[in-house]
């Protein structure tokens, strides 16, 4: 018998119509030789022979759903998922700052790194620059080519008692096409409705099958041109105003005084912190800079994906299986003229330009208004190798498995070196200039003018400004290598059938290595800062154990246990997971499920650290300021541990009705986070251990919060996830109506600064958790006839409040008396149409041709008062994608 996982007739439909599908997995019928293919289901290494009905809640999205939402890349369908809260699927340069073109997946809102992502059963290694918080995550844009995708499965109950850490909130395992014959091709096209977005991506798949092996090749390049914030503009100006600008402010003492050469008529915004006229021919205050017209929404990007699968019958019962992928993504994405400058440099009172007389301190950037959007880059190279022995019993199978990957992601950007830029000021910049040698002003020492008559007067040259600007680079380096072997045989007859047990071992080694410059070692920049290089490793050794139990034709149990030794400080863990599934009658099924889990600290929370640039509220002033979060590891963190449930129930009240609805709750313990710079800010904002800021360090205005990781007390969340569909016939064609939603009862958090916070619809900017809308759905149609089909989907994201922000338009400090401001509930359309020319004209090839749109209505993203103005987390701001698709299979 051969190895293969089939998903039932209804199952398909439902998939290829609806995001969502029912948890069951139903063996294929009787062949004509009156052989039945063997099932292995992502949730166990048991096969069954028989109809089986999974006892963990399973969805399943086939390649016909991934083309039923016009899907480019896997982002775009993890993003429709509605079990999935706060993936960074949008790219956005305020909260993902060195990730840019990346994307991931984010079960439950329990974490990036708390989702499994496999890749036929295989673990994949996580991108090397980590996301804001400090997590290093499977990057789903460097899998596979989506061509080579036959279906994708999620299990939504936990899984760390079958597949170990990283698996706490589930599983979600990309399935190749096995045995493909023949060959496609697909062209896509894609045009957004605002600005010069516009995204291209071409695939190839080919495939041979003999007698004793088979081999199939995919590749996808997809280039994908920006969108900037100038193209749709959500944000008001004061939401991406910083008080660091050019014109700019200029200290003397503890007071900020608006630079008196010019602000407002060169493009600066003015904030008066006394009534004008306190102090005569002065202004206190800032000239404040609006940055938001030259970021991007989406990254300048380009994408080569390539993938290779052979096998091999080495005997009648032993096949060699192999696989090789290779993923190059590189991406641009838009900043600002230049980083503030947080170094407080002082312009001496020599300065030609200097009109106040005196030394005074700078508070700006190099280049504001009037500047060109200065990029930042991503380079990330992922190479995987798998090898595979698998071998059939005579009542079973073996595995035993070597997988190597790695992720080499290279970022860089522009800065101003702080002592450089200082040199400037004193008169000692420009091309060519020694400041031990030279004079202040003459030959090739220039001055930099950081006044507004640089605007007009006094320009500086661009010799000077090249002198103080330097480019981060920060190489970052991430290897995995897993050994596993298992072996699954049946034990003995029960009423149901066999009992199936599968044990096996499991060895990985991890190391994360993070190289910055010369420059970034020694805190040389004035915005970035710097950092120190980074290095650890990690061995991971297991045993694992799983019993299927099928106690009556209608009772299966399955119990699952796992032992995991991380040795050190993170030591050792054995998690079990018990669950049943009971079919109670023909139409009516139950399941339910209980598990442990278990997840160590990873590399980087324990032995990295990283300089993250994020938007935060300063409790002195209650305005917003763009300053630097910086992160240290911490060698005493403690795992998390983890208990998850589920209950369930399976019912088709009439033929072609299917209703599946599950209740989960996850109890996380010793959860671990960085800690949130914004609620360290609100406890404590005068704290100089832990707030920098300039000048007054108790009352200057803010440049950085120092943050480590830590284990948070607790987080509680639970909810619903119902998926139905209803297939009718009729003469005009068959009709399939579709929904899938979660309703989340509860995100309970224990905040180590924060405290006790109900985070259930709430936008959670001030603690640890994610954006958390409480109910989220997909109404799907499909209609096909003859060769024609068509999809609509009406997508829904429920309102949710912005703890950012006050309901009365003030910006949240210690209380907000009026209330939290809501973030508005989201409704988008999509459309597709497809025809199959093919047929239609009796060729021998298929030609399906795909119109479709999603967003079709433009409809913005709801408006939340912060950087980019909308929810990174949970919204999309592309608008209205027109798209266009020709797959031709030979």
């Amino acid at each position: 018998m051969k190895l293969n996982t089939r998903i039932s007739a209804l199952a398909t439909l439902v998939a290829g119509h609806f995001i969502a599908t029912p948890h069951y997995v139903v063996a294929q019928e009787q062949q004509a030789n009156d052989d039945v293919e063997l099932i292995m289901v992502t949730g166990s290494f048991v096969r069954r022979s028989e109809n089986f009905e999974s006892p963990s809640p399973l969805a399943v999205v086939d390649s016909v759903a991934i083309d039923a939402i016009g899907a480019k890349n896997i982002g775009d369908i993890t993003q429709t998922l509605t079990i999935n809260t706060g993936a960074e699927n949008t790219p956005d340069a305020f909260t993902q700052n060195a990730t840019a073109g990346t994307s991931n997946i984010n079960l439950r809102g329990l974490g990036v790194a708390s989702t499994l992502v496999l890749l036929n059963n295989k673990r994949q290694v996580v991108n090397a620059q980590p996301n804001n918080g400090g997590v290093n995550f499977v990057d789903t844009s460097s899998l596979v080519p989506m061509i080579a995708i036959g279906r994708m499965e999620v299990v939504k109950d936990g899984a760390s008692a079958l597949y170990g850490s990283d698996a706490v909130a589930g599983v979600v395992n990309f399935i190749t096409k096995r045995n493909y014959e023949g060959a496609q091709v697909s062209l896509d096209y894609q045009d957004g409705a605002h600005g010069n977005n516009k995204e291209y991506v071409v695939q190839g798949l080919w495939g041979a099958a003999g007698d004793d092996g088979s081999v199939m090749a995919a590749i996808s390049y997809t280039n994908r041109s920006p969108m900037f914030t100038s193209d749709r503009r959500l944000s008001r100006p004061q939401d991406d105003t910083s008080s660091l600008g050019n014109p700019g402010s200029f200290f003397i003492g503890p007071t900020p005084f608006i630079d008196p050469t010019g602000c407002e008529q060169f493009g600066g915004y003015p904030r008066l912190l006394a009534p004008s006229g306190t102090v005569p021919g002065l202004e206190i205050g800032f000239c404040g800079f609006d940055f938001g017209n030259t970021y991007s929404f989406v990254p300048d990007e380009t994408r080569v994906n390539a993938y290779f699968k052979g096998t091999r019958q080495l005997t009648d019962d032993v096949e060699w299986i192999t696989e090789v992928s290779y993923a190059r993504n590189r991406a641009e994405r838009g900043g600002s003229p230049t980083f503030p400058i947080l170094t407080f440099p002082t312009v001496p009172a020599s300065h030609p330009n200097n009109v106040f007389g005196q030394d005074v301190s700078f508070f700006g950037r190099a280049i504001g208004n009037g500047g060109q959007g200065d990029p930042a880059n991503t380079e990330s190279d992922t190479m995987r190798f798998m090898t595979m022995l698998t071998g059939e019993l005579e009542a079973g199978f073996w595995e035993l498995s070597y997988t190597a990957a790695r992720n080499d992601f290279l970022f860089t950007v522009n800065d101003t070196l702080a002592q450089e830029f200082q040199n400037a000021l004193r008169g000692f910049g420009g091309q060519g200039c020694d400041p031990v040698t030279g004079t202040a002003g003459e030959g090739p020492c220039e001055y930099f003018n950081p006044f507004a008559t640089s605007f007009t007067s006094s320009p500086n040259s661009q010799s000077v400004i090249d002198s103080f600007t330097a480019r981060e680079e920060i190489d970052s380096v991430s290897n995995l290598e897993v050994v596993e072997a298992f072996v699954s045989t049946e034990l003995f007859d029960m009423d149901g059938g066999a009992a199936g047990l599968a044990f096996g071992a499991q060895y990985r080694y991890q190391d994360l290595t993070q190289d910055y410059d010369a420059l970034a070692n020694q805190d040389r920049f004035a915005f970035v800062i710097g950092n120190p290089d980074i290095y650890g490793e990690q061995d991971v050794y297991a045993v694992f154990g799983e019993l299927a139990l099928p106690v009556t034709e209608d009772l299966d149990i399955q119990i699952a246990l796992r032992y995991e030794d991380y040795g050190g400080t993170t030591g050792d863990t054995l998690d079990p997971k018990l669950a049943f599934s009971w079919r109670v009658s023909e139409d009516f099924s139950l399941r339910g499920s209980i598990s442990t889990s278990f997840r160590a600290p990873s590399i980087f929370q324990r032995d990295g650290g990283a300089t993250s640039l994020n938007q935060m509220v300063d409790p002195l002033t209650g305005s917003a300021a763009f300053a630097a979060a910086r992160a240290s590891g911490n060698q005493d963190l403690v795992p998390e541990e983890s208990t998850a449930y589920n209950l369930g129930f399976s019912y088709e009240p009439i033929d072609d009705w299917s209703i599946e609805l599950d209740y989960w709750s996850f109890d996380f313990t010793d959860l671990i986070i960085q800690e949130s710079f914004q609620a360290i800010l609100n406890a404590d904002p005068q704290n100089p251990e832990r707030v920098v800021r300039a000048g007054d360090p108790l009352t200057g205005p803010l440049l950085q919060v120092n943050v480590t990781y830590v284990n948070a007390s607790s987080l509680e969340t639970s909810g619903f996830d119902l998926v139905s569909s209803y297939k009718m016939e009729s003469d005009l064609g068959t009709f399939t109506p579709t929904i899938s939603a979660t309703y989340i009862t509860a995100y309970d958090l224990e905040d180590p600064q924060a405290g006790t916070i109900d985070g259930v619809g709430s936008r959670n900017f001030n603690n640890i958790g994610v954006s958390t809308p409480e109910l989220r759905f997909n109404l799907g149609l499909n209609w096909q006839h003859d060769h024609h089909s068509a999809n609509l989907f009406v997508r829904y994201i429920d309102s949710y409040d912005d703890d950012q922000n006050c309901a009365d338009g003030t910006t949240f400090t210690a209380a907000c008396t009026s209330g939290f401001k809501e973030v508005d509930s989201h409704v988008t359309i999509d459309a597709q149409y497809n025809i199959d020319l093919g047929a239609i004209f009796e060729s021998d090839a298929t030609y399906v041709l795909t119109i479709g749109g999603t967003n079709i209505t433009d409809e913005d993203p709801p408006q939340v008062f912060t950087n980019a103005g909308f929810d990174s987390k949970v919204h999309d701001p592309r608008g209205r994608q027109i798209y266009a698709r020709l797959a031709i299979e030979f």
